[in-house]
């Protein structure tokens, strides 16, 4: 995998229907222990409501994980899951908190609510797209120093630390893809005089 898709904080979304409140809130993790570790914290933060359904989706394994919370079978943690999938995230939470409001909903009134809770939730939580990315440095003499510019804009590389000596030592990151391209513009640059070392990937956006 070189990129998914996950938010970026968490996010409350309300939304009622016949004064029963579905309250959807969505958070970035990246573990079944930090998942239900929000879990807890939002039926601590609500104990008087009647459900907490949830879903979940983790890289790891390709965990997916829902409860109806004693709603009727397939009325809501599905249509929260669904949510979650059906707009490509990964390492997702997803809890939506109802308090009753004395009217049943029906089955197709559930799904609704418990669906818009959540997407409400997510397109509070700023989604983002995170890419694997190479973390690389090298050396350059001052002169081809000044000239790298023109060559970290083609690659779209991030330069995070300069340490400036006899020679100045650039440490950053680009994609995994533009690793070779990075390469052989350095090597143009400095005439093969400097080589471009991967010290780690990671994943950022």
């Amino acid at each position: 995998m070189n990129e998914y898709t996950t938010v970026t904080r968490m996010s409350r979304y309300e939304y009622e229907d016949r004064r029963s409140v579905f309250i959807g809130e969505a958070a970035p993790v990246s573990t079944e222990a930090e998942a239900l570790l929000f879990l807890e914290s939002v039926k601590k933060k609500y104990p008087d409501a009647r459900h907490h359904v949830y879903a979940y989706v983790l890289r790891a394994d390709n965990t997916r994980r829902f409860s109806d919370d004693r709603e009727p079978q397939g009325t809501a943690g599905l249509p929260v899951l669904e949510a979650i999938t059906k707009r490509g995230y990964t390492d997702t939470i997803v809890v939506v908190t109802r308090y009753f409001g004395g009217t049943l909903l029906g089955t197709g009134g559930l799904v609704r609510a418990y669906t818009e809770a959540a997407v409400g939730a997510l397109e509070e939580a700023k989604p983002a797209v995170y890419a694997r990315y190479a973390v690389v440095s090298f050396t350059l003499s001052y002169s081809d120093f000044q000239k790298f510019a023109a060559i970290a804009t083609a690659c779209d590389f991030r330069t995070e630390d300069t340490e400036y000596t006899d020679t100045v030592r650039v440490r950053g990151s680009l994609r995994v893809e533009k690793t070779d391209r990075l390469r052989e513009k350095v090597s143009e640059l400095t005439g093969g005089g400097a080589e471009v070392f991967v010290e780690d990937e990671i994943f950022s956006f």
